[in-house]
C-alpha cells in the first residue's frame, strides 16, 4: 500500500472510491484497464488517507440530501479495510449528517459495519449491492479468488433481508464458455430469490476487455483454462465487448425469471432507484425488524 492526498472525493454522481487498486484478485476486472491511468501496481493500493475529511467537508457544503455511492471502481472492503477502516469512517460520515448510502461489494466484510448500515436505513435508505458471477463454488475460487465466495455473498443477501435492508445484485461479468451456462444463471437467481433482493443489474451475458485488463485476464485463462484464450481470440479478436453466444436465451431466463418474482431487472429502473434519496417516516422507521 501507499498512502496519497487527494483534492476531491465526490464525483458529479456523489460516487466515491476511498482506496485505488484491489486485493481480490478477480481475472476479469475492468478496474485494471489502462485508461484508469492508475500508474501503479494493482495491488499496491492505493489509500486516500483524507478520504474521510474531504466527505466530511462535501456534506457539510451540500445543500440537498442525497444518496452517496461506493464501490463501483474499487471494492470498500478489500484486505487493508480491515487494518484501516477507512470505509466505516465515511459510512460513520453519511450517517451523522443525515445521508442515504449505496455500496456495492464481493466481501462479507461488510457485516462489520452492519450496525451502521441498520441506522442509516432506519433514517434514510441504505442500499447493500453485491456482485454474484458464479454458483459453483470451486470454479468461484479460481474466478474470483481472494474473496468471499458466492455462497457466503449470498448469506450476506440473507443477512441484510432479514435486518431490512434492501439489496440490488449485479450479475455480472458472466464469461463466455466458462460460466455462460443456464445451471449457473438459474442459480444464481435462485439465491436472489430466497434473498428477496429489490433488483439485478446485468447489461449482458459477457463481458468487457481492454487493454490492461484484457492481457491479465489472458494470462489468467492459460493458467487456469488451457486452451480458452485461443478460443476468445478466435471468436472475438480485440474487441471491446465480449458478449456470449447464450446471450439471448439466458438474459430471457433472467427476465422471466425476475417478472415471476417481483424483481426490477430494468437497469434504468435499477439505477434510479439506487440514485433515489429517501426519508422514512416515524411509522416507517418503527415498522423496519427489530424496531417495533
Amino acid at each position: 500500500m501507499h498512502e496519497v492526498e487527494v483534492k476531491g472525493i465526490l464525483s458529479a454522481q456523489n460516487g466515491m472510491n476511498i482506496y485505488r487498486g484491489c486485493t481480490h484478485g478477480c481475472i476479469y476486472c475492468d478496474s485494471r484497464s489502462k485508461c484508469y491511468q492508475m500508474n501503479h501496481d494493482f495491488e499496491d493500493i492505493e489509500v486516500k488517507v483524507n478520504a474521510p475529511k474531504l466527505l466530511k467537508d462535501a456534506l457539510c457544503r451540500k445543500r440537498k440530501k442525497c444518496m452517496i455511492g461506493t464501490g463501483a471502481m474499487t471494492d470498500p472492503y478489500i484486505h487493508l479495510e480491515e487494518k484501516l477502516g477507512n470505509t466505516r469512517k465515511c459510512i460513520e460520515l453519511i450517517y451523522s449528517h443525515g445521508f442515504g448510502l449505496a455500496i456495492q461489494t464481493k466481501s462479507a466484510r461488510i457485516l462489520r459495519d452492519l450496525d451502521l448500515l441498520k441506522k442509516i436505513n432506519e433514517k434514510t435508505k441504505c442500499v447493500v449491492q453485491m456482485t454474484l458471477t458464479t454458483y459453483d463454488e470451486d470454479l468461484c475460487k479460481v474466478i474470483e479468488p481472494n474473496v468471499s465466495t458466492t455462497r457466503e455473498r449470498f448469506e450476506v443477501l440473507k443477512i441484510m433481508r432479514d435486518n431490512g435492508i434492501p439489496t440490488v445484485v449485479w450479475l455480472s461479468p458472466i464469461l463466455p464458455f466458462i460460466n455462460d451456462t443456464e445451471e449457473n444463471i438459474r442459480g444464481i437467481l435462485g439465491y436472489c430469490i430466497e434473498a428477496k433482493v429489490h433488483g439485478i443489474i446485468c447489461f449482458g451475458m459477457g463481458l468487457t476487455l481492454r487493454e490492461g485488463n484484457r492481457e491479465y485476464f489472458y494470462k489468467k485463462l492459460d493458467e487456469h483454462f488451457p486452451g480458452m484464450k485461443a478460443r476468445y481470440t478466435e471468436r472475438y479478436n480485440y474487441a471491446y465487448e465480449i458478449p456470449s453466444p447464450n446471450n439471448d436465451r439466458l438474459m430471457s431466463i433472467m427476465k422471466r425469471t425476475c417478472e415471476d418474482h417481483g424483481i426490477i431487472c430494468s437497469v434504468e429502473e435499477c439505477f434510479n432507484y439506487l440514485h433515489k434519496f429517501e426519508e422514512k417516516s416515524q411509522y416507517e422507521q418503527l415498522m423496519l425488524p427489530g424496531l417495533d
